[in-house]
């Protein structure tokens, strides 16, 4: 522990005297060249260069999600490539290429969200070659069979039924399709129960889904760490070269503005209350500052310094928990406020509340030197956090699926500098309105009771 401490005091001294650490100015936020090619079938290749010794992190980030799940009946596709990526080639069935990630000394995994599917392994930076050549053989030459199909189809169905169970899940299903209804941002992940139980018929829409969105202009490759950029562009060529571009654009449906305030509700005893306040936010940018604003904002009225959080969680203890944010997401999406509620009588004052904070701070500008300070800390958690080059590639891999540019992630942090507080009351003023809110509850009550 002492030592790990140690490196991270030493590295954050380093990036202090690069400069990094200033609150205003021109230097990015990742103190590492991030080098860029895209090949010519539209593959994007990211290499940073990191003091890691014999260890690199191989990322393969798609920008394909639920979000990309358009038809009717066909949704949770992109989940269930996640798994179905596992299920190996000729070349590499699935043994031998479980054997191949254990002898590069990594372990490979992946997950899916509402805008990406993210492939990825940290291992013996010796081995990129290897790397690249199993990944390159999956990507491309993925093979199952009908039987194969049906029962990683059976899995995810399992899965969906286990995560189901939760009330959490079951809200969080409720609020996007209450919120949503246009837009296919109002499925989650897992995708609709009645498509996830019918996709053991889906075989042949699979091969669709797959030859769709498993092309190299929707794939990005991050490598991180103990590499030079010469090298990976050269194996990228050489594996990734001769994959073929595919043509198809998703036709995604813009969600209608919002005229009034919706209501989602889960009725469960013995169940801690709970409450969320969705409202409809922005799409992510990098050229905008209002992703970068609410996030300040909502940072500063959550703090464990703020009067909201002193009042209900220390004073009143009405609250176990209460604090939110604003999803970064490609398209408009949810700004959640949420609270875990003591007494399930105290849902509609504890909502009033939030709203009552919020409301002020349309009206009331935050002081400077507050803002200051949140600032410095979120680009402070970031250095900590930027340790290891699994750390680093995840990180670029969220501004990767946003934008498909990696240099996203220093154009982001550079607006946080430009946020004053007439920034905050102007987000505030402009998202925070009862006609984009989505009001969710859990209860042992039939009907949520807040208004």
């Amino acid at each position: 522990m002492k030592t790990k401490l140690l490196s991270l005091l030493v590295a954050w001294a380093a990036l202090v005297s690069s400069g990094f650490a200033q609150d205003q100015g021109g230097d990015k936020i990742l103190p590492y060249p991030i080098q860029q090619k895209k090949l010519a079938n539209g593959l994007n290749v990211v290499t940073v260069p990191y003091n890691s010794p014999g260890l690199a992190a191989f990322y393969i980030v798609v920008r394909a999600g639920s979000r990309e799940e358009m038809e009717p009946g066909k949704t949770g596709f992109a989940h269930f490539f996640e798994h179905m990526m596992f299920r190996g080639t000729d070349k590499y069935p699935t043994e031998k290429y479980e054997e191949t990630v254990k002898a590069l000394g990594a372990s490979a995994n992946a997950n899916t969200s509402i805008d990406r599917t993210i492939y990825h392994m940290t291992g013996n930076a010796d081995m990129l070659d290897k790397m690249f050549e199993i990944e390159a053989d999956r990507f491309q030459n993925l093979k199952y069979s009908v039987h194969d199909f049906k029962t990683e189809a059976g899995a995810v169905k399992g899965e969906y039924t286990k995560n189901s169970a939760s009330p959490y899940s079951q809200l969080n299903e409720k609020v996007y399709g209450t919120a949503f209804k246009k837009h296919t941002y109002a499925h989650t992940t897992m995708g609709f129960f009645e498509d996830v139980v019918d996709m053991p018929n889906q075989y042949e829409y699979s091969k669709v889904f797959f030859n769709r969105f498993y092309r190299p202009e929707y794939a990005t490759i991050v490598v991180v760490g103990d590499v030079k950029q010469e090298e990976v562009n050269r194996l990228a060529e050489k594996y990734f070269g001769a994959w073929k571009r595919g043509s198809y654009q998703p036709k995604i449906e813009t969600e209608p503005a919002q005229k009034e305030t919706r209501y989602a509700h889960v009725q469960q005893a013995g169940f801690p209350p709970y409450l969320m306040l969705g409202y409809k936010g922005p799409a992510f940018s990098d050229e905008a500052k209002d992703l970068p604003a609410l996030d300040l904002l909502t940072s500063i009225l959550f703090s464990e310094t703020s009067d909201l959080y002193k009042k209900l969680v220390l004073q009143e203890q009405k609250v176990r928990f209460v604090g939110g944010g604003a999803q970064f997401a490609r398209d408009p999406n949810l700004i959640s406020l949420s609270a875990s509620v003591v007494k399930a009588e105290d849902m509609q004052y504890v909502k009033d509340e939030i709203v009552k904070a919020v409301n002020e701070m349309k009206t009331k500008p935050v002081d400077a030197q507050k803002l200051a300070d949140t600032k410095s800390n979120n680009r402070y958690s970031f250095a900590m956090s930027m340790d290891s080059p699994d750390a680093i590639a995840n990180s670029l891999s969220r501004f990767i699926w946003l934008t498909g540019d990696a240099e996203s992630l220093n154009r982001t942090y550079a607006l946080y500098d430009q946020v004053t507080p007439q920034d905050l009351m102007n987000v505030a003023k402009k998202y925070f309105v009862e006609s984009g809110l989505t009001i969710a509850t859990i209860s042992p009550n039939k009907e949520g009771g807040v208004k």
